[in-house]
């Protein structure tokens, strides 16, 4: 008997082996170079499969039921999975409705309480817990909300929300922010730290603002749409270096000649902490488009077309009197300007203004230091406006020191600047050079240099004379047939 079985199967054996060699053979004779998919070569191990089995059927009835030891079913192992489970909350298995037609602000606020109360891996500033980089996905969805979206608590960081869109429902608290990163209270000198919005579509729905970050730590805004609000598209409040970039914001959705651009109103960013970034932004309809309110803030990239100044619009208003710190490079500023109440260490350069659009200083206590003003262009159309204006309707400038507004080229507008060249060319004995049409501030010239060319047979003496009223008086002993150039400089104070 024993004996019987084996060679039935040496037999079986033998005869499954032949029966791979001859489809593998077949397939391979039958099929185009490169097309061995995994799709086909599972089909035909299937067959194989079959095909064994049958054989197997054959012979074992063939046996008698005693000899027949029971065996286990084939079955494939599952895949490994990792120990724990993703720190992904997607918010509709938390029931959000992504169509947008009912509120699903209970379960977005579940949502985030259940990734800021996750697995943390030990913590990131004091007393702020690292959440690992757990993820908050939106799926792609529209969901309404009814009342701003916040944390349970402070004290996390390392989180993302990404990708969707959130709405504010007809009801919603019209001084709220839609996504609201602030806290009552805190164990840490932060609120939070490293929460990334990215991909997200904010409509305020004319209720409130977008985004509120208040005292918080590298934060990052990339990659956003907000619209429709009515008070602040952005706050920033305290902290440090929140990172706005790549984003696009406005109260109104327009491309531009928005017949009612008149009633823009609200601010775009609002940036009342220091050490921020906002970069590649644009800002297409509001009455202000960045606030600074904060020092050590940069602005770069940025294209404003939120309001014309003519219908009472700023571009970028730094009301920071007496401390800016701000610097503003490669930025658009379209039909808009720049206003900066008292400047001091201010950089604006490599900048575009078009349409008549201007810097204006502002005087509060009369303090303009350490401001540059360099290699812009300004485009305009022949109205007359100056690219640099003065506000001393407060009181004049009288602290100027190390201001240089200088190299911009200049179209349709008048230009304006603390560093000008003329000449004058006579027979007499008095030449008079007037920098009035140039210079920006009044009554102001620190530094003259002359040069003083004669034609004539004598070698008369000559001298400064006058400076008052930007105007320089340059006098000879005797006449002659003179030319003289002059440069004068308004930024650097007179030594004591």
């Amino acid at each position: 008997m024993e004996a019987t079985m084996a060679r039935k199967a040496l037999i079986l054996s033998m005869t499954m082996g032949l029966a791979s060699l001859i489809v593998i053979h077949v397939y391979g004779e039958n099929s185009p170079v490169g097309q061995f998919s995994g799709n086909h070569y599972r089909d035909h191990l299937r067959k194989i499969q079959e095909f064994k089995a049958s054989l197997q059927r054959r012979d074992l009835a063939s046996l008698p039921p005693s000899s027949i030891s029971p065996s286990p079913s084939p079955s494939y192992a599952p895949p490994p999975t990792a120990t724990s489970s993703p720190r992904v909350y997607h918010v509709t298995s938390y029931g959000a409705d992504p169509t947008g037609k009912t509120d699903s602000t209970e379960a977005l606020l579940k949502a985030m309480s259940d990734a800021f109360e996750g697995p943390s891996d030990g913590s990131l500033m004091q007393g702020i817990a690292n959440l690992g980089g757990a993820q908050i996905n939106l799926e792609g969805g529209n969901y309404m909300i009814s009342r701003p979206l916040r944390f349970p608590a402070a004290g996390g960081g390392n989180l993302l929300i990404h990708g969707g869109t959130l709405q504010a429902s007809d009801d919603f608290p019209a001084d709220g922010y839609l996504i609201d990163l602030s806290a009552s209270s805190s164990s840490s000198s932060f609120n939070y730290e490293y929460i990334t919005l990215k991909g997200l579509l904010l409509d305020s729905n004319y209720r409130g603002g977008g985004i509120s970050v208040v005292n918080s730590l590298r934060t990052s805004i990339d990659n956003c749409y907000i619209a429709h609000f009515n008070t602040t598209g952005i706050l920033v409040q305290g902290g440090h270096e929140t990172y706005i970039r790549n984003s696009f914001l406005g109260q109104h959705i327009t491309a531009g000649g928005d017949p009612g651009e008149r009633d823009f109103s609200g601010t775009a960013i609002s940036l009342i902490g220091n050490d921020n970034a906002v970069t590649d932004v644009v800002i297409f309809s509001a009455a202000i488009g960045i606030m600074v309110s904060g020092q050590a803030n940069t602005l770069s990239g940025v294209h404003c077309y939120n309001k014309a100044t003519g219908f009472g619009g700023t571009g970028i208003y730094l009301k920071l009197p007496g401390l800016t710190q701000t610097r503003i490079l490669n930025s658009y500023l379209d039909f808009t300007g720049i206003v900066a109440e008292d400047p001091m260490q201010l950089v604006i350069s490599n900048c575009f203004f078009l349409g008549d659009g201007f810097i204006l200083f502002k005087s509060i206590n009369g303090i303009v230091k350490g401001v540059n003003i360099v290699d812009n262009m300004f485009s305009g159309s022949d109205k007359g406006i100056e690219i640099v204006q003065l506000d001393q309707s407060n009181g004049p400038f009288k602290q100027i020191d190390q201001v240089v507004v200088d190299r911009n080229n200049v179209n349709g507008m008048n230009t304006r600047a603390t560093v000008a060249r003329g000449s004058a060319q006579g027979n007499g004995t008095s030449w008079t050079v007037d920098f009035n049409p140039v210079l920006l501030f009044p009554n102001l010239i620190n530094h003259v240099q002359y040069s003083f060319i004669s034609s004539g047979t004598s070698f008369p003496n000559h001298a400064v004379r006058n400076v008052s009223g930007n105007r320089v008086v340059i006098e000879s002993d005797v006449a002659a047939p003179s030319s003289v150039f002059v440069m004068v400089d308004q930024g650097l104070a007179s030594s004591s």
